[in-house]
């Protein structure tokens, strides 16, 4: 036959196969069931104050948070500052923004910060959350506090465009990555981060839950076959190293993970979380996604270039897989540090502000964070191409592909090869 569909490897020997299949088992099938276990023995009790942030809302007695749609804004005599005069002072004009209650009743006053309304201004329409005081009897001079825009529809609205263009572009196997996906985040609510919240060691918690879910997503997403197996190795070996680089460096550069104000919430809500653990775990549920695309690109690229050149020794296989391979370090580099200056832009302003240079902005708090979290990931990520590409050279060996399909890379190998580089690139 002329033409093979590439999902599934080309079989010259059934024997050869079945070996290299049991290898590649031998291999996995201990570090899949070691996951379970862990997973098992790890799984949350509940054993932890679901409600320890309520009382920013409860404590003072009948405080509740509640949505409602602007209607109209208008600049007139701040509500904070009415009877102001009545004791000496001034009464201020601000921007006062009008609001429907969504659960219904008559129409209420908010005073949003100045600063959020020179970013964006309330329009009619937009939907609010804010805190109503009207039963506890505040002094603040509102019974109403805005708290935020709410985002929801605009952001499912994107999730499904998302959603339907994977599928469409994709087609069923993008079905399936969208189904892991969902899959694999409903994993870390329910399992890792409970897990965490009760005290669990985050680098175990880390390491055990993103291996359960690679396993699962790979395997589910590509198929249960050599090709994923192969990719899921090099996947596994990329989080070892991710680990252990993320475990040296955190005590090593000093990293303590409380430089945000999420992390300093936890820390007093939930004192038996490590911040620095935590730092670690997030270093390799950011690792997973990134190693999970390089591995399997790469274990497919040798595919494609066994089935246009079956007679090539393994060497010129792993030579021409690295490659393509160096092709998407290069562009996976550029798009993991590009992605993080674009998100830095404003602490990357401050630098420009100030006198302390970019070196020290650079080093300090949470931007070094950041950036070691970088390096540690495309680390991590380049030592998972040239083992996943050596791996994916013995299994093809091991499987014996071709026989029919030319002799060299020439004609139909040419073109092969060549898809293989332009879906990869």
């Amino acid at each position: 036959m002329g033409h093979h569909h590439h999902d599934e490897p080309i079989l010259q020997d059934p024997k050869r196969h079945r070996r290299a299949s049991i290898i590649l088992w031998a291999l996995l099938a201990p570090v899949g069931a070691l996951a379970l276990v862990m997973v098992i023995a790890l799984w949350p009790q509940g054993n932890y104050d679901k409600f320890a942030l309520s009382g920013s809302t409860d404590t003072t007695g009948g405080a509740v948070m509640a949505t409602g749609t602007v209607t109209r804004s208008v600049f007139q005599d701040c509500p904070s500052s009415q009877g102001l005069e009545d004791v000496g002072g001034k009464v201020l004009e601000c921007t006062v923004t009008y609001v429907m209650p969504d659960d219904g009743g008559a129409e209420i006053q908010l005073e949003i910060p100045q600063e959020t309304l020179q970013s964006r201004e309330a329009r009619a329409g937009d939907s609010l959350r804010y805190l109503d005081l009207s039963k506890v009897g505040s002094n603040s001079g509102t019974d109403f506090v805005f708290v935020d825009f709410v985002r929801t529809f605009p952001m499912a609205l994107l999730a499904i465009a998302y959603g339907l263009v994977v599928v469409l572009v994709a087609g069923w196997r993008g079905a399936r990555a969208m189904i892991g996906l969902v899959g694999g985040i409903a994993f870390m609510i329910v399992f890792m981060v409970p897990a965490l919240l009760e005290g669990g060691n985050p680098i175990v918690v880390g390491l055990t839950g993103s291996t359960a879910i690679m396993f699962v997503a790979l395997y589910f997403a590509h198929g249960l076959n050599a090709k994923t197996s192969t990719a899921l190795l090099g996947t596994l070996f990329g989080l070892g190293v991710t680990a252990g680089l993320a475990l040296w460096l955190t005590d090593a550069a000093a990293l303590t993970g409380a430089h945000d104000e999420a992390a300093m919430t936890l820390s007093t809500v939930a004192p038996q979380i490590s911040l620095p653990g935590l730092l670690i775990c997030g270093v390799l549920i950011g690792g997973m996604g990134v190693l999970n695309d390089v591995t399997i690109t790469q274990s497919a690229t040798v595919w494609e270039l066994a089935e246009s050149a079956p007679k090539a020794s393994a060497t010129e296989l792993f030579l021409r897989g690295m490659r393509i391979g160096r092709d998407h370090i290069a562009s996976t580099v550029y798009t993991i540090a590009f992605a993080y200056a674009g998100a830095a832009l404003p602490v990357l302003a401050i630098a420009a502000l100030s006198n302390q240079g970019f070196g020290t902005t650079l080093s300090s708090g949470e931007m070094a964070e950041e950036v070691i979290r970088i390096l540690i990931g495309s680390i991590g990520l380049v030592l998972a191409i040239p083992v996943t590409t050596a791996i994916a050279v013995l299994v093809v060996k091991a499987t014996g592909t071709g026989g029919a399909h030319g002799k060299s890379l020439g004609g139909s190998g040419r073109r092969a090869t060549l898809s293989a580089n332009h879906s990869h690139e």
